[in-house]
């Protein structure tokens, strides 16, 4: 075989190498360098320009006028076809639905846009004083236990996101809003990508520092299984979701 070519496991090198470039941009990224492409794949940048090169052939990657990459237009029609064959809330909601009914509050799964979070899925609590959220608003990343998990496992320095990546999850009370408690947990895709956080919010008349830390294995339990269930592995999760063909 010729060198690149190699079958290596089952897979063909060069085809592993391109799909781990197309991978290395997060959430929100819109561009890259070539050296940090390189970087965040352990790749040469001479290995890492020629597969880029060859993938912008096909549309799937764009070199700006500054040199830098960018994802190009085919890989978002490939998104949009495969969107096209699965709901992600089919995912999403019974696992929100199944905490807010163990917690008795309001459960919902947050993702990074650039440099906020959004709530892409919130299932209400049974209460009738709770926390309300508005879907798609743009929240600070640095205000409230959702956006500190996601800076935290997306690699944030300092103390509190060293703590946080220890703990594995973070709780918060009027960090963002006065008088609102929360406690969030990573979610994880395929090879340890971040996807975003999952949190239970509510008053903090109901939910103080101790009821918090109550809550905290459930968040992740919770957290657990999108992991699983997301990252296509739901046979291994540690209780059942339903099955779901999405590999983020």
């Amino acid at each position: 075989m010729q060198s690149g070519q190699a079958s290596t496991e089952g897979g063909v090198t060069a085809v592993t190498r391109a799909l781990q470039i197309l991978d290395a941009f997060a959430l929100g990224e819109s561009h890259l360098p070539l050296a940090e492409l390189s970087r965040r794949c352990g790749l040469h940048k001479t290995t890492v320009l020629r597969l880029a090169r060859t993938l912008a052939l096909s549309g799937y990657m764009v070199q700006r006028d500054d040199g830098e990459w960018r994802l190009g237009p085919s890989t978002g029609w490939l998104g949009a076809r495969y969107q096209a064959g699965f709901d992600v809330q089919n995912v999403l909601e019974p696992a929100l639905r199944m905490l807010t009914q163990s917690s008795g509050e309001s459960a919902a799964f947050y993702v990074r846009e650039g440099n906020v979070r959004t709530c892409l899925v919130r299932v209400e609590g049974p209460q009738a004083l709770r926390h309300h959220a508005r879907m798609g608003e743009g929240l600070p990343l640095d205000q409230g236990s959702p956006g500190r998990v996601i800076l935290a496992f997306s690699g944030e320095p300092g103390r509190v996101y060293e703590q946080i990546r220890r703990q594995g999850y973070q709780w918060s009370i009027g960090e963002r809003e006065p008088g609102v408690s929360t406690v969030s947990a990573p979610v994880f895709g395929m090879n340890r990508r971040l996807l975003g956080s999952v949190c239970i919010s509510g008053p903090e008349s109901r939910l103080p520092p101790a009821k918090l830390e109550l809550l905290a294995p459930q968040v992740m339990d919770t957290a657990r299984q999108l992991s699983y269930a997301l990252a296509g592995n739901s046979s291994a999760a540690p209780t059942a979701l339903p099955q779901s063909r999405w590999h983020p």
